[in-house]
């Protein structure tokens, strides 16, 4: 399994963008970027979605990727396996990720509808309300 730093190589070179350029983007230094890469610092959440920003990227499959957020429930790893896909550019990941959620929702039963009923007395009918004392 590749590490966040990996992850986040993989991305950088597939978005054609320089260490530097993504370290000026992301408001890191270019060292500690390097190092994140290497494998060598753990990125915080707050510098991932700084990252995840200079890449554009969500900062949800850098926080997936490096552990710090589980997948969703009952998602059978499609996501995952989508959002980890360095053949993919970002911008098809998430039109994958759209279709599957659309998928998933259609065939979710729909819940039952509350039906409402109104009562209406006629002006002749006698209250029963007041003779319950």
């Amino acid at each position: 399994m590749a590490t966040i730093g990996d992850y986040i190589r993989q991305q950088r070179e597939q978005a054609k963008i320089s260490l530097r350029q993504l370290a000026d983007q992301a408001g890191v230094s270019n060292p500690y970027l390097s190092q994140i890469e290497r494998g060598l610092r753990k990125p915080s959440a707050d510098i991932l979605q700084q990252i995840a920003k200079g890449l554009r990227i969500s900062a949800e499959a850098l926080y997936v990727q490096a552990g710090i957020l589980e997948d969703r429930p009952g998602d059978s790893g499609v996501r995952s396996a989508l959002l980890t896909d360095p053949q993919l550019t970002e911008r098809q990941k998430q039109v994958l990720i759209e279709i599957y959620e659309s998928f998933r929702n259609e065939s979710q039963p729909t819940p039952p509808k509350a039906e409402v009923i109104a009562v209406t007395r006629t002006p002749d009918e006698p209250d029963d309300s007041a003779d319950q004392s």
